[in-house]
């Protein structure tokens, strides 16, 4: 049983290792240090489509290098910041771009949280200027009633207490 045990973890690490991306090609940086300096500050506006939360700088994803290389091949080939970013924006949609572009299909994305909190304090300004309900006072026939229910509960032991024991 052991020997299967230990059979089918190999297997599954093996398994494992031939689905692992290789590594990617180590960086090759621009031999002009301006283009370089340009390339690397795109690096921390664009986002990485496998690990969404880091920049293609410092992200290790096989498409994060990719998406380097292709960077630095469009400021060599002297195209401008924005032709490159609107050249990713094109090929994955705004959401390449840490802080993306204010326009009609973006709204929601800039604005709805602000909406979502005036709502919130719209919501609660109204229900709390909403005039309570009043409880009427009790008619004189009514509190004679409470009265007799209350004297005739206090006549009468409670049935609990005379099924607990005493101590």
């Amino acid at each position: 049983m052991r020997r299967l045990a230990a059979l089918a973890g190999a297997l599954s690490l093996m398994a494992g290792a031939a689905m692992a991306e290789p590594p990617p090609a180590p960086d090759r940086p621009l031999p002009d240090a301006a283009q370089e300096a340009r390339a690397r500050a795109l690096f921390g506006d664009i986002r990485c489509v496998v690990c969404q939360h880091e920049s293609i700088a410092d992200s290790p994803a096989g498409i994060a290098a990719d998406m380097r290389r292709l960077v630095r091949e469009e400021i060599a080939a002297g195209k401008s910041d924005q032709a490159v970013r609107a050249d990713l924006v094109r090929r994955y949609g705004d959401y390449i771009l840490f802080q993306p572009p204010v326009r009609a299909g973006t709204w929601l994305l800039w604005f709805g949280p602000f909406a979502l909190v005036l709502g919130a304090v719209v919501v609660f300004v109204w229900r709390s200027r909403r005039r309570r309900v009043e409880i009427a006072p009790l008619t004189d026939e009514e509190e004679r009633a409470l009265a007799e229910l209350t004297a005739a509960q206090t006549a009468q032991p409670d049935e609990t207490e005379s099924l607990s024991p005493r101590s």
